[in-house]
């Protein structure tokens, strides 16, 4: 039989005889002996598989391009494997990376806490931090208040805000402290802690050395600004009322120094909010990649 009649009867659907089907048709890829028409299962099987890697590189074209020219199978086949098991991408981050860019991150924020908080006004002219008049002197304060003498009491609870400021930068050898000692662990939990992980660490590892690091300097202070004068002219002008409110009870020094810890924490806590929600404050690209990668 010849070529055309076998095309001939390939197209319109004739039944071929197995020696029929046999014999080559132009460039056709030779199919062995004892198969059956197109209605035989292998054949179907066989064709279905064409197709069907066919198809897939087709998509694989499509959909991920390789860059260059010469691409062979190999090549296509890796992408649709993706990546080697085990292969580290140039982006992926360690534990120690991660650790690294956090200490980074907490040591900018302190320094910048511990700057804001030691200038003149650090304390006093941030609401958030200003050390108030003691509980025990309010109502001290307000009979000065109503008698024209506020101004003593705005004197006293300035010159408590200048003694926290004098003291504040004693807090940034206790906190570098505490970054350095942070294992890996320790910043772990805090990525992937809430808003104020890291400052709820800072209170855990540093808080009580905070208060005792920086009592002696308040206590210094307290005397140099002029604290205890001015608590002592503030009892005077109430003609005693204080005392008999228990005021002399009060620790002046341990309260400033409290309240000084406690705005210190405050700060502390801002500048991990804007580390961790203001892409601007990462001001390199391990912060950004350690940051982006805790979201």
């Amino acid at each position: 039989m010849s070529a055309s009649k076998t095309v001939r009867h390939r197209r319109h659907g004739a039944r071929l005889s197995p020696k029929a089907y046999s014999e080559p048709v132009g460039a056709s890829i030779p199919v062995p002996r004892g198969f059956r028409a197109a209605t035989d299962p292998r054949r179907r099987i066989l064709m279905k598989g064409k197709l069907l890697m066919g198809a897939l590189l087709a998509s694989a074209t499509t959909l991920v391009p390789i860059s260059g020219t010469g691409a062979g199978l190999g090549d296509w086949l890796n992408v649709l494997r993706g990546p080697t098991a085990g292969a580290k991408s140039d982006s992926a981050l360690t534990e120690q990376d991660m650790a690294g860019g956090l200490r980074a991150a907490l040591e900018a924020g302190v320094q910048h806490a511990v700057q804001e908080l030691g200038r003149p006004g650090g304390y006093l002219d941030d609401a958030k931090v200003r050390i108030p008049l003691p509980a025990q002197l309010t109502t001290v304060g307000n009979t000065l208040r109503r008698l024209g003498q506020g101004r003593i009491t705005d004197q006293f609870v300035a010159s408590m805000n200048q003694a926290a400021e004098r003291a504040a930068p004693e807090a940034a050898g206790v906190f570098m402290q505490a970054i350095r000692q942070m294992s890996v662990q320790d910043a772990r939990a805090i990525l992937q802690g809430p808003q104020d992980a890291a400052t709820q660490y800072f209170r855990r590892r540093s808080g009580p050395e905070l208060v005792s690091r920086m009592l002696p300097i308040v206590s210094q202070a307290t005397d140099r600004v002029g604290v205890t004068a001015r608590y002592k002219e503030l009892l005077d002008r109430t003609g005693g009322i204080g005392h008999l409110l228990g005021s002399n009870q009060l620790n002046l020094d341990q309260y400033v120094t409290d309240r000084a810890v406690d705005g210190l924490f405050v700060m502390i806590a801002q500048e991990e909010k804007q580390i961790r929600e203001n892409p601007a404050a990462r001001t390199t690209q391990l912060l950004r990649k350690v940051f982006g990668a805790a979201r």
